[in-house]
């Protein structure tokens, strides 16, 4: 029997929450199947920075480079400024990894209501690829007369010709595979970016003469932002930079109905290195503890990884399961309306497994 390692980091406010029933889900559905889990747990996490001044140790990405998946919840706090979780921990963890890969799938599930206009089931339905290792969250700069009046902050993006090429050929690969629309739509902004975007854009028009089957187009991230507004039945596979690519699968949990559905792969496509796997909405200080956090995400974020380790019958099994609940529509949690808990949505997708 296949044994998968899993190194499991719930991290924070809800993300322990959902995390918690997502493994609940995955443990139970693989009772019946010729793999299981061998799950390992790291607290890294809010707290883990309060009690030793780093969100990981030093040795962290020695400690997971031996895993076959990484699994996690959220991490975020309200008294620790941003720049420290995603720097400390997400970042470090994408890079070391070769991470390039983010794909985030937004769908409009039957039962689930979008905010936009006659829009029904399935008219939306849509995946992100996003570039994740360098552009505009490299982190190359720094401070010049920091804290005199003459401070100077200067924020460099970093694009390379491999690093576009790769993520492209990749959106390209995965439109073939979804066979659904045939369509990739590039994202730019090279009519102000004159460098990192031009160069974007002439890799693109390079990897496309090698996808002739496959529809293209290339939109400026605010006609982007615009048209996942007015057309987003129009879209199938979207690549973007690293900031725009996050940018855009915001907007995109938001018209699929809720942040609690929006589901998230870090992949290495060379199976190199592990990949990680985490839902997009974080840690939502707000509501954690209240027993109401929507596990959907966490949910269908298992079923990315299950797919891309292989077990793609487990991986449709689970959003089926995940699809039917939404499609009752009497389990649902707050952010869709609902009055459920957190493990009443977790007991009926449990339930149809």
């Amino acid at each position: 029997m296949k044994e998968y390692k899993i190194a499991v980091i719930p991290g924070d406010g809800i993300g322990i929450e959902v995390v918690e029933s997502a493994i609940e889900v995955i443990t139970k559905q693989s009772k019946n199947k010729n793999y299981t889990f061998s799950l390992e747990y790291f607290d890294w996490s809010s707290e883990y920075y309060f009690k030793h001044n780093e969100m990981m140790p030093k040795d962290g990405i020695k400690q997971l480079k031996n895993f076959d998946a990484i699994f996690l919840g959220a991490v975020g706090h309200p008294d620790i400024q941003d720049h420290i979780t995603l720097n400390g921990l997400l970042l470090p963890i994408r890079r070391a990894f070769d991470q390039f890969a983010c794909v985030r799938p937004s769908i409009l599930y039957p039962g689930v209501e979008s905010p936009l206009k006659n829009i029904k089931p399935y008219d939306i339905d849509l995946v992100v690829v996003r570039e994740n290792t360098e552009g505009e969250y490299a982190n190359v700069g720094g401070f010049q007369y920091r804290d005199f009046p003459e401070e100077i902050a200067v924020q460099s993006a970093v694009f390379t010709r491999k690093g576009c090429e790769r993520v492209i050929r990749y959106a390209f690969e995965l439109a073939k595979s979804r066979n659904k629309k045939n369509h990739v739509t590039s994202i730019t902004k090279s009519n102000a970016q004159g460098y990192s975007m031009t160069l974007w854009d002439r890799v693109f028009n390079e990897v496309k003469i090698d996808y002739p089957s496959i529809k293209t187009n290339s939109l400026l991230i605010d006609a982007a932002c615009m048209d996942f507004l007015r057309r987003p039945k129009e879209f199938d596979v979207v690549v973007a930079s690293n900031l725009f690519g996050d940018i855009l699968t915001d907007i995109g949990a938001i018209i699929t109905g809720s942040m609690g559905l929006a589901s998230s792969g870090n992949i290495d496509p060379t199976n190199n290195s592990p990949s990680m796997f985490e839902p997009t909405h974080g840690s939502a200080p707000d509501i954690a503890g209240k027993k109401i956090a929507n596990p959907m995400a966490q949910i269908l974020t298992a079923a990315i990884m299950l797919d891309h380790l292989g077990e793609k019958d487990s991986a449709q099994e689970l959003e089926l399961s995940v699809k039917k609940v939404l499609e009752k529509g009497d389990t649902l949690t707050p952010d869709l309306g609902g009055e459920s808990q957190t493990n009443d949505v977790t007991s009926a997708i449990l339930s149809l497994l």
